[in-house]
């Protein structure tokens, strides 16, 4: 019972892992980019897109957590 939660924690902690990689990626690019992007219209669309991002990551960390403390993992 136990091999079983550590495994369906690792399968569900790589992908939000990697959501949090993916924003901190983007993040870079966009403030780099920040006056091209503004230049094209493209910033607000870029922005919107970080924003779901981060909300993805954080409620997919809350859903772990919670399901972690209810005993489901």
């Amino acid at each position: 019972m136990k091999n079983r939660n550590i495994k369906l924690r690792i399968i569900w902690v790589i992908p939000n892992v990697f959501m949090y990689v993916l924003f901190m990626v983007c993040g870079v690019f966009v403030f780099s980019n920040v006056f091209g992007l503004r230049d094209i219209n493209r910033l607000g669309i870029w922005l919107i897109m970080l924003a779901l991002l981060l909300f993805a990551s954080l409620f997919g960390s809350y859903r772990i957590w919670s399901w972690i403390k209810q005993g489901k993992m």
